[in-house]
């Protein structure tokens, strides 16, 4: 066990949704291999939280169009509130209701880390303490209670670069993520879904501009994108064969960019990228959306392993703070790497921090503040997540001179309107 106190923190949500922003605790002997109820997992929420409070901390984030509550459960040596320096995960499964296989895969991983954490296990304590032929059936209830796909209903960037002057109403469930992720300094995610078996990565939507490439939609960290897809592919049993649903087409290594597999519009895994500087995937877990019991904890151990090394690479990269002249952390200073133009450019949070997930190799940094002079730097940034942690580097500002030929220094900008106005960008309106 490391000495560093870090946390993980984690969702579940009781209705549609279940938002895993890193794992939690239960009863180990107590989770049986079968599909349960919302009623049944609230329930089981609840009981970790009161039989755990030193570790963990239940709260509702809203709630559905139905009024259940959308619970979170976080776990950590600091439940309650971020940890400077310790980077936040999350899980998310079940957004859509007949894709059911991933609220079974959440909750088993809660079971196992808390199993581990109490049985004093390395490979627990380590995750805990650094961040985390079958006929299908039941294939209706996607969308929510109104009939609606949730996970076309967030707002989309690509919508906003063609300056469109309405995005579609936020649903109730969609708002209450958005708050969420304001609130949260999210650094990495994932989305399970069921009805193939690849994981999946932004852009999911276009504007078929310069993001388009061959068919694929690319991002400024699409290498940061295909190294996470292959984690996770190559991680489970099988998905990195690419070819294992007779329904589905074949996937390279069992990965794929999101709009070339089929363009989507108001998808999570973009508003996630775009707005609020978290990385997310959508992992496809099942061939079978709504498999059968039988076969859960066979489809456990085929992804167990996979949920396990996708947690570890939130500690891909650099973190750190970016400190003004006196010394004090700044909230929404704009850290860029060159060759990397993100929409919304990334910025520190309301603690001054910083996390940039990278591959291992060279990059130049800029670090742009109002009154403060353009700090640019070049850092050796290694691979961080067999060791638990991103590598540290805090940048600290000089104040601009006197001299006023230097008193408008170059700011960045945005191509999507709002990124501006927040530390955590906003959507457009």
């Amino acid at each position: 066990m490391r000495s560093t106190k870090k946390e993980i923190r984690g969702v579940v949500m009781s209705s549609l949704f279940l938002l895993l922003a890193v794992l939690i605790a239960a009863p180990a002997s107590m989770l049986e291999f079968r599909y349960h109820s919302n009623s049944e997992m609230e329930q089981y929420l609840l009981q970790i939280n009161a039989s755990n409070p030193e570790v963990t901390h239940l709260y509702s984030i809203g709630q559905s169009v139905k009024g259940q509550q959308l619970w979170v459960l976080a776990l950590g040596l600091s439940p309650r509130r971020h940890t400077v320096g310790i980077p936040e995960f999350k899980y998310v499964a079940n957004m859509h209701g007949n894709e059911v296989l991933g609220r079974v895969l959440l909750l088993q991983l809660i079971n196992d880390l808390v199993r581990g954490y109490r049985d004093n296990e390395t490979w627990s304590l380590q995750l805990l303490n650094s961040t985390p032929g079958t006929h299908c059936q039941y294939s209706q209830g996607r969308f929510n209670y109104n009939g609606v796909d949730l996970n076309r209903n967030f707002p989309d960037a690509f919508a906003g670069l063609r300056r469109q002057q309405q995005l579609r109403e936020e649903k109730r469930e969609v708002r209450a993520v958005i708050g969420w992720l304001r609130t949260e300094s999210f650094v990495l995610s994932a989305n399970l879904h069921g009805g193939a078996l690849v994981a999946s990565y932004p852009y999911d939507n276009s504007n078929k501009d310069s993001e388009l490439v061959d068919g694929a939609s690319v991002t400024p960290d699409n290498d940061v994108f295909v190294h996470l897809a292959r984690v996770y592919s190559h991680s489970h049993a099988s998905m990195h064969r690419g070819d294992r649903c007779d329904d589905s087409m074949p996937f390279l290594e069992g990965i794929t960019n999101g709009y070339q597999w089929y363009p989507l519009s108001g998808g999570m895994q973009d508003y996630n990228y775009v707005w609020a500087q978290c990385l997310e995937l959508t992992l496809e877990v099942s061939c079978c959306k709504f498999p059968p019991v039988r076969e859960l904890p066979a489809l456990w151990a085929d992804n167990k392993k996979a949920l396990l090394a996708f947690m570890q690479q939130v500690h891909l990269g650099v973190k750190g703070r970016v400190f003004d002249a006196s010394g004090v952390p700044v909230q929404n200073a704009v850290v860029e790497v060159k060759g990397r133009r993100n929409m919304c450019p990334f910025r520190t949070d309301q603690h001054g921090e910083y996390y940039r997930l990278l591959l291992p190799g060279k990059y130049s940094f800029t670090v742009t503040y109002p009154g403060h002079e353009v700090l640019t730097e070049t850092l050796n940034v290694p691979y961080g997540p067999d060791n638990y942690s991103a590598m540290k580097h805090d940048f600290l500002l000089r104040r601009v001179s006197a001299d006023p030929t230097q008193s408008n220094l170059p700011h960045a900008t945005s191509e999507v309107h709002g990124c501006e106005t927040l530390h955590r960008c906003t959507s457009p309106p």
